[in-house]
């Protein structure tokens, strides 16, 4: 019975959220305020929490813990299981440094320093850089490379064949598109063109993607309303 009251009000409080939400495409008004504030709310204090367990907890103070010598009984149960002794190491201590990063992000708040963010900055955007590059490279440049200069001879079937003849026409005409050392005339003008229908197509696809999956979230949502809500269809 606990349980049956608790779906029916988590029902509810869905549905009641859902219409507010949706109560934008009308006008603005108090009841999509509140939602909106509510999501964003909810939202904030779910991740803070989430950074505390997952990231704040086993990678900021148990490395503290273990770099001072600081052991709670749980550690020193689980050291003594594994045969371990409970000694400090110093070695942990390197975390003091992505701490003191971390912490420089509240120099914009304090009045004369607001440079110092500058410094964390630097190294998140650069670690980022760093990290996201090669594997953009790999999965979109080089995957890209390599379907374009596949040989015709090791695929089987004729639809991969053609597949790969359309990946080859696209990828040449596309980058003539971009290529602005010669003018577009003539031959290079036409395959300019071939590869500006090539993008556009990409493009479109793209977009009528993201269009498919808001209307998917869409339809969603008003089945939910019609089932779990109304129950005016068949579950």
């Amino acid at each position: 019975m606990t349980q049956s009251m608790s779906a029916t009000l988590g029902i509810w409080i869905a549905a009641i959220l859902t219409l507010c939400l949706y109560s934008f495409l009308y006008h603005d008004n108090p009841f999509y305020k509140f939602a909106e504030h509510l999501f964003v709310g909810v939202s904030a204090g779910y991740l803070v929490a989430r950074q505390y367990f997952n990231a704040f907890l086993p990678y900021v103070w148990e490395p503290l813990k273990r770099g001072v010598g600081y052991f709670s009984e749980r550690d020193l149960r689980q050291l003594t299981q594994a045969g371990e002794t409970a000694h400090a190491q110093p070695s942990e201590l390197i975390v003091v440094v992505p701490i003191i990063l971390g912490l420089l992000f509240f120099a914009q708040f304090a009045r004369g320093h607001g440079w110092l963010v500058r410094i964390p900055v630097s190294f998140a955007l650069g670690a980022s850089m760093g990290m996201g590059v090669p594997v953009v490279f790999k999965e979109q440049v080089y995957k890209q490379m390599n379907a374009a200069i596949i040989p015709f001879d090791a695929l089987n079937g004729s639809a991969v064949a053609i597949n790969a003849i359309i990946v080859l026409v696209g990828t040449i005409a596309a980058l003539t598109y971009f290529f602005f050392s010669m003018e577009h005339r003539g031959a290079v003008g036409a395959v300019s063109r071939v590869g500006m229908w090539f993008l556009m197509i990409g493009f479109g696809s793209a977009f009528g993607n993201t269009v498919m999956n808001r209307v998917m979230l869409l339809i969603q949502r008003v089945e939910f309303l019609l089932r779990e809500w109304l129950h005016l269809l068949p579950t």
